[in-house]
């Protein structure tokens, strides 16, 4: 368990946050990947996606290519969700973000040095993410510099952090605002 109710608020709050940065922090960490959610053009979209930075005011940076749908996607809406789940502590975090996009700014450049050799491939594909292709192989062309042009930081920024502690018949749920300083408020299960 991350959390009891025998426990104040502000300790919870202080589980939480640890936890959320260690995602970022361990590759092993089950928050290391998280379940992001948009507002897709015709239906709600989800996708898991990699945490690669968490500040200290718990911000959150995943890397992804210009040309991905979730970025048209955050492009006309950055209201996002964020999901985490810790097996082994049994614990749901739920996160309402609004999202910023950077691609070829200050914040997209200080991050690119961070994504070493192979790995940039990943942002420097010929074809734009989900192009239809007749062969798989096709996916697998990268331009020869480890150009960033579309290379792309996805910044969420946290509304509200709600979390579900699971127990058996005595669930545990606790939502922390933005608005009302980050102060925990109980919530039925």
């Amino acid at each position: 368990m991350l959390f009891s109710e025998n426990e104040l608020q502000s300790e919870i709050w202080k589980s939480i946050s640890h936890e959320l940065h260690r995602g970022a922090l361990d590759p092993k960490h089950p928050f290391r990947y998280v379940n992001l959610g948009t507002i897709g053009e015709t239906s709600p979209e989800i996708r898991t996606v990699v945490v690669r930075s968490v500040s200290k005011e718990l911000e959150f940076h995943i890397f992804t290519d210009s040309r991905s749908e979730k970025v048209n996607e955050l492009s006309a809406n950055p209201s996002a969700t964020l999901h985490f789940y810790h097996l082994g502590k049994r614990v749901q975090i739920r996160i309402k973000a609004k999202a910023e996009i950077h691609n070829q700014n200050e914040v997209s450049k200080d991050f690119w040095p961070k994504v070493q050799g192979e790995a940039q491939k990943a942002y420097t594909s010929t074809l734009a993410p989900g192009t239809p292709i007749s062969d798989p192989n096709e996916a697998f062309d990268w331009k020869e510099t480890g150009d960033d042009q579309f290379f792309t930081v996805l910044k969420f920024i946290p509304e509200s952090i709600e979390a579900l502690q699971l127990n058996g018949l005595k669930h545990l749920r606790i939502l922390f605002s933005k608005s009302e300083n980050w102060k925990g408020q109980w919530l039925v299960p």
